[in-house]
């Protein structure tokens, strides 16, 4: 089993990924940005072969995809930016999998929402705009609040909510790098997830988080320490639209094997909507807290699945399980933590992963990255006390910056 994997080293979760590849028995050529003394021990024992290529040249890619001189049974990527350019790579070389169009459902959220919209599914109004004047009339015709976000962006970078016609202005001096935007209508409700790894189109794992507060909301106050909690009870009936929704969107993008990522929103009147969807695992350390909550090995499991269609863990679901990012008070470098001796003397034999900044280490900017000045995981079998002990993470844990 020959697998050509894009970008094995980076985002750092890839570097998993790449073990799991290895571990079901592919032999795994390799193909990113950085050089061979760039990657980390457990990539490179992973690798069967290497090459240092611009992921951004397709022709480039392609000649070093041929320089490995194998056939290749699958070509993979997980990362957001070469979703497309992966659906290309099975075009170039005859391989199975999903072609370059089906890829770009994925990617172009318009394009995402047009598809899912003709299968007759609920989605936010919505415009492709191109220019500020495009954007303006959008704003016009779905009425305020309205959502702008990159039409192929990833996460919640350079998306915004927009009240009104004053704010607009602010927001499109901000968004003026963004080539093409998408305008959405702005869905009150909660902002779940519904992340499968598919084998032909078929969910053969699947998983609910939500997210406190939206995304948008902790991206936009410094001050919030977001949590995101995957859900032990996923039959819960409240998921059940979600779900049904999901699986009616894998169908209408035309999935086949590997790993999605869907944000869904739960209006206060049982109303589901559909807010976008990724050909890709999610991140945030959002695997991480699927497999705490089964103990599993969801990257090795996706690996079995593109490899060999196969899907071997026990979903055991024992475990609610918060991830709760933190944001150090000050600017500079991290100057002292406040609170984690006593939690962890307290609660420790229920965190799964720390993985908070240090003194003397500098901050991230929580702008760009919602992993933030790191986290801290918990788990529990009960929901209540799943977020007592997240909520708790967020207001009596506090980092400190400075210098």
């Amino acid at each position: 089993m020959n697998v050509l994997f894009l970008a094995p080293n980076y985002p750092p979760e890839m570097q998993d990924f790449t073990r799991g590849l290895a571990e079901v028995g592919a032999d795994v050529c390799g193909l990113g940005d950085s050089g061979m003394d760039g990657l980390p021990p457990k990539v490179r024992r992973s690798l069967a072969a290497y090459r240092q290529v611009s992921l951004f040249d397709r022709a480039a890619v392609v000649e070093a995809a041929r320089s490995f001189g194998v056939r290749f049974d699958r070509i993979e990527c997980l990362w957001e930016p070469f979703i497309e350019l992966a659906g290309h790579l099975r075009e170039v070389f005859g391989i199975p999998g999903m072609n370059e169009d089906v890829c770009r459902g994925f990617r172009d959220k318009e394009l995402m929402k047009r598809r899912v919209e003709a299968a007759g599914l609920r989605v936010p109004h919505h415009a492709r705009a191109r220019s500020a004047a495009e954007v303006q009339e959008a704003a016009e015709r779905i009425s305020y609040p309205i959502i702008i976000k990159p039409i192929a962006g990833a996460g919640s970078a350079d998306t915004y909510r927009v009240d009104n016609a004053a704010q607009l202005e602010s927001v499109l001096q901000r968004t003026a790098h963004v080539e093409e935007v998408s305008v959405e209508e702005f869905v009150d409700g909660e902002e779940f997830t519904f992340d499968t790894i598919s084998i032909e189109g078929r969910p053969a794992f699947f998983n609910i988080a939500q997210y406190h507060p939206r995304p948008l909301q902790a991206r936009s106050n410094e001050w919030i320490s977001p949590i995101v909690t995957v859900q032990r009870d996923v039959w819960n009936p409240k998921f059940r639209g979600g779900i049904e929704l999901g699986l009616k969107v894998l169908d209408a993008l035309g999935m086949g094997t590997g790993f999605t990522h869907m944000e869904w929103y739960r209006k206060a009147n049982g109303e589901v909507i559909f807010g976008e969807i990724g050909g890709r695992s999610p991140g945030g350390h959002l695997v991480d807290q699927m497999n705490f909550s089964s103990d599993i090995d969801l990257f090795r499991e996706w690996a079995r699945a593109v490899c060999w269609r196969r899907f071997d863990a026990e979903v055991s679901r024992r475990y609610n399980v918060a991830i709760v990012f933190k944001r150090a008070l000050g600017q500079g470098r991290i100057t002292r933590i406040e609170g984690l001796d006593e939690y962890m003397r307290r609660y420790g034999r229920h965190v799964c992963a720390e993985a908070l900044l240090r003194p003397g280490q500098r901050r991230r900017d929580w702008l760009q990255t919602l992993v933030s000045d790191g986290f801290l995981c918990v788990r529990h079998p009960d929901l209540d006390e799943t977020m007592r002990m997240a909520n708790l993470v967020a207001t009596d844990i506090r980092m400190y910056a400075g210098g």
